[in-house]
């Protein structure tokens, strides 16, 4: 038995959800017991949905997935062709985030994450937020791809939207820091929170934020976070080598945050696989299109420990 699930667009898109039943004809071609699958591109997607907020496509069905067997950058020989590119970007933008697995590739836009950790202090990706928070234009989304590497990523990136990191971080806030004087004339409510807009959540956020960096140290605040992550239930599953996560920021529909997410106490010295990034809408264009240097240079600047994603709005 095959039953769809969902129409995600205009049918002329070809974007479809099926969903194969292991009491069915097509249960033999999965190990789950309910695999999905995706019509996008010409091609059907093995894909999964670990939250309501996040999609993994695991791979072409019929393919391989093992990286040995089968190396290939379907990201971009086919999701991200011109013809389907938009369609894939609405695809993120209506989900929240779009996780690709065992992608091979070496595209030239990718440059590597800036900023680190240290054991005294927080980097500003460790808390939560959205590319180009202090500016007035935002990436439509970021991509952050774990390249093939010898070194396995070991720290994780949560990633909830941004309703829900916003309620979290008011309901796990200790409560000598709720009434602090940035805090205490602040209405945080949950039906306050429920009605906010985005710029409204970024305001209440950053008073959140710049009081828990003041207030608590360095584990301490780390230790709220991770509060928050459980609270909020972000995504934040290991890196796999070869995984891209197109991360919705600024789009018309659901927004997200994520933040680099240590689920351990930070002691340092521990070898760690990098993570590259870029802002796929931005950056990767079409035949004609011309890339913003201003506005990615902009974007570029928030991204050094000098600067500060959560500062006044």
């Amino acid at each position: 038995m095959v039953e769809v699930i969902g129409l995600m667009f205009e049918p002329n898109l070809n974007l479809i959800f099926t969903m194969f039943d292991t009491a069915g004809h097509g249960a033999g071609k999965h190990s789950d017991p309910a695999s999905e699958v995706l019509h996008f591109a010409n091609c059907q997607w093995q894909v999964r949905r670990p939250k309501p907020f996040v999609l993994v496509i695991e791979g072409e069905v019929g393919v391989s997935h093992d990286q040995a067997a089968a190396p290939s950058d379907y990201l971009h020989n086919k999701l991200l062709l011109p013809e389907w590119r938009e369609a894939f970007y609405q695809l993120v933008d209506d989900t929240g985030m779009v996780v690709c697995l065992n992608v091979h590739t070496q595209h030239p836009t990718y440059r590597d994450v800036r900023g680190r950790s240290s054991k005294g202090r927080l980097s500003q990706g460790e808390y939560y937020h959205h590319d180009g928070c202090t500016g007035p234009v935002k990436p439509r989304f970021v991509e952050i791809r774990c390249p093939i590497q010898p070194q396995t990523r070991g720290v994780a990136t949560a990633v909830a939207p941004h309703h829900d990191v916003v309620k979290a971080m008011v309901q796990m806030l200790p409560a000598e820091l709720a009434t602090s004087p940035a805090l205490a004339q602040q209405n945080m409510s949950e039906d306050i929170i429920s009605q906010m807009d985005d710029a409204a959540l970024d305001h209440l956020q950053g008073l959140i934020t710049r009081t828990v960096r003041k207030k608590l140290n360095a584990e301490g605040a780390r230790s709220y976070f991770r509060q928050v992550d459980a609270a909020a239930n972000a995504y934040f599953e290991p890196w796999a080598l070869g995984e891209s996560r197109f991360i919705a920021n600024a789009n018309s529909s659901i927004t997200m945050q994520h933040r680099r997410a240590y689920q351990a106490p930070h002691t340092g010295g521990v070898a760690n696989g990098h993570l590259v990034k870029r802002w796929t809408n931005e950056e990767l264009l079409l035949p004609g299109q011309v890339v913003d240097q201003a506005l990615i240079a902009a974007l570029c600047s928030e991204e050094s420990d000098e600067g500060c994603y959560l500062g006044p709005h």
